[in-house]
């Protein structure tokens, strides 16, 4: 398997072929790399990639993670009972 071709980010499909292509094209912060390859800007908010995109930026950069302004991740505004969103209220 190639590992190119792994997906990083399940919400956005980013592969890390193209974390690793943005990281060494543009000098990519983790929060730059966020911005320009949506990785972690999906439904779960960053949650399951947030630390490999840390990684990638960081090998690319060589600069350490509290360089800049990290990535945060963001719970949902509040949470939705199941009932709910299929129309059963109770």
């Amino acid at each position: 398997m190639d590992q190119g071709n792994i997906v990083i980010c399940r919400c956005e499909e980013v592969t890390l072929k193209e974390l690793i292509a943005a990281a060494e094209t543009y000098r990519c912060s983790a929060r730059e790399l966020k911005l320009r390859t949506r990785a972690g800007m999906g439904c779960c908010g960053g949650r399951t990639c947030r630390r490999f995109i840390d990684m990638v930026a960081r090998q690319a950069t060589g600069e350490a993670p509290s360089h800049g302004i990290p990535l945060g991740y963001q719970p949902p505004v509040r949470p939705v009972a199941f009932g709910q969103l299929g129309g059963v209220i109770g």
